[in-house]
């Protein structure tokens, strides 16, 4: 049985090598994500066209996400580029300052002094420091240091609670979206969204790019979680991204939340990737840490699609191990059966792709299915069977290059290349038995569902259920 939860890695200096790129993919990197918020244009586009090269070589299928930046919400720069901040110390986040000292530093986001009040928490790389703000005085933000430590350039800044009103759109993510375009992405992450207005933007501005994706939202803002459903509703994906979440909700309210996300988002039929430090020991070390591994292992049993791996594998030391390590987890943990999951049973059935899915899986639960091959042209069937997690490999098949590459991020999906241009509906079942028989993930007298389309090759047609035995000559519709 294949491994079902995909494995998201990060690309960077430590990966961006064709031996090392060819090594990550065989040890089992479903997606590549490309991190806006470094490199060049130059970078990304050699680093998507030798992933996509390798990936053909090796004949894998390798989906490609490409993430914004987002509101650089960050302190300024040092003189000495760092400072040891005391506690009990007074400091100041002064917007007119160049180079910062001891007393105050300068601030890349200018509007901080606007957006937070007498009272309030500011967190400092992810959390590891904390102020309080006094008072706040024109353009500068006068504080009292909580928790102290060592403060070095650019930093991260969040407020306790959320609440900073940067746009989830930058001048940056405007200009990485006409990359992404030419990159040809199959996933867009839109960092900090707040509503689906965020989302439909972002969108907007792919398709006027020239191109069109899925849209993922990072969830990573206080104000997100109020809008959870409507910044759902109106992405295809989205990420569990814990570390700015954590810093602005609390550490301790994570968990549950990402819970909450994983089933709220699979209930409206949409993917999750699961992220941020996932194997973060596995930078230095060979091997992952035991909590890493139960961190991993809960969010394959919570039902997320993917998990991915960060600077372990931009920056690490070790890439491939990551991979393979989070690959053996995720192995393990999915031979623990999962509690039946019904989404589909109370979704409305307003699309007859619904009605299709719901028959799969229903027939799924009382024949010894083998395997679902989804005739598609969008991947929309194979998506919705996929929602409800079952021990059964559904294989995408599909003429098309990108839905090939979109689908290798759905749970327990695979893609294969299926071209048939100008078959009878009989000559296409049949090839679609004899290359489930020639990838050897079925055998002679095995039962497969397959969904089709009649007439074949129009897409959102899915609308036919077949049960067929391999080897006979006859099906059932």
């Amino acid at each position: 049985m294949p491994r079902r939860t995909k494995i998201v890695a990060t690309i960077g200096p430590a990966s961006s090598t064709p031996e090392v790129l060819e090594k990550m993919i065989l040890a089992g990197m479903d997606v590549a994500r490309l991190n806006f918020s470094h490199g060049t244009d130059e970078d990304h586009l050699a680093r998507a066209e030798l992933i996509r090269r390798i990936a053909k070589k090796l004949g894998r299928t390798v989906g490609i996400l490409g993430d914004l930046q987002g509101p650089k919400i960050r302190v300024g720069k040092f003189k000495d580029q760092r400072i040891t901040l005391q506690p009990h110390a007074e400091f100041i986040l002064d917007a007119d300052c160049q180079l910062g000292d001891e007393t105050r530093v300068g601030l890349d986001y200018k509007a901080l002094p606007q957006d937070v009040k007498a009272g309030d928490a500011l967190l400092l790389d992810d959390g590891k420091i904390e102020l309080t703000v006094i008072q706040v005085v024109g353009n500068q933000v006068f504080t009292k240091v909580v928790q102290g430590g060592v403060l070095s350039n650019n930093k991260g800044i969040n407020r306790r609670g959320g609440g900073l009103t940067a746009p989830a759109l930058t001048d940056k993510d405007i200009q990485d979206i006409h990359l992404a375009a030419r990159l040809k992405v199959d996933y867009l992450a839109v960092s900090f969204p707040r509503s689906g207005d965020d989302m439909d933007y972002a969108r907007r501005l792919l398709k006027e790019a020239g191109w069109e994706a899925q849209i993922q939202a990072k969830i990573e803002r206080a104000e997100a979680i109020d809008a959870l459903e409507d910044i759902i509703r109106a992405s295809d994906s989205i990420m569990v991204a814990r570390g700015d979440l954590a810093v602005e909700v609390g550490d301790a309210v994570v968990p549950a939340l990402q819970k909450r996300m994983i089933r709220l988002a699979r209930q409206m039929n949409r993917t999750i990737i699961t992220a941020t430090q996932m194997m973060e020991s596995m930078i230095s070390s060979p091997v992952p840490t035991r909590a890493e591994v139960s961190d991993v292992a809960n969010a394959v049993l919570d039902g997320t699609d993917a998990v991915m791996l960060s600077a372990e594998s931009a920056a690490g030391q070790f890439p491939v191990e990551a991979i393979a390590a989070m690959a053996r987890v995720c192995n393990e943990a999915e031979k623990e059966a999962m509690p039946e999951v019904t989404i589909l049973d109370n979704d409305p059935i307003d699309r007859v792709e619904k009605a299709v899915a719901r028959a799969v899986i229903h027939t799924t639960r009382h024949l010894q299915v083998k395997a679902i091959a989804a005739l598609t042209q969008s991947g929309t069937t194979a998506l919705l069977v996929s929602r409800s997690d079952m021990d059964v490999p559904i294989f995408a098949l599909t003429p098309n290059e990108s839905t090939q590459r979109r689908v290798t991020l759905f749970r327990g999906v695979y893609p294969l290349d299926f071209q048939h241009e100008n078959r009878s509906s009989a000559e296409v079942i049949a090839m679609a038995e004899q290359k489930l028989l020639a990838l050897g993930a079925v055998s002679v007298g095995d039962i497969i569902l397959l969904t089709i389309g009649e007439p074949i090759g129009i897409p959102g047609g899915t609308n036919t259920l077949k049960i067929i035995r391999v080897g006979e000559h006859s099906h059932l519709t």
